[in-house]
């Protein structure tokens, strides 16, 4: 099965961009890690508010039976974490490599 990639932008509300990019790096990267996704790199944009970043995942699952795992995982309920009190709003688009 191909890998499935997404570029995920963020506005995060206003003044919340640095805590959440420290949650991000301390919390969700090592669980989305051990569930098997591969991050490609996260990005801020100050003047935007925006917090992009790129996630895959390849394997016997699909994206979304995957992604619903680690949702529905105990680890991630002790996260204490709702994205709805640091994001305003989020895109999320699947890609394709070209290159």
């Amino acid at each position: 099965m191909p890998a499935t990639t997404q570029v995920r932008t963020y506005t995060v509300r206003e003044g919340l961009l640095d805590e959440w990019v420290r949650r991000w790096q301390e919390e969700i990267v090592p669980l989305r890690l051990k569930f098997g996704f591969c991050l490609g790199g996260a990005w801020i944009d100050r003047e935007r508010h925006h917090f992009i970043w790129e996630i895959s995942f390849e394997g016997p699952e699909t994206f979304a039976e995957r992604n619903r795992h680690y949702w529905d995982s105990p680890e991630r309920e002790a996260m204490a974490l709702n994205p709805e009190d640091y994001l305003l709003s989020t895109d999320v688009r699947e890609v394709t490599r070209v290159y």
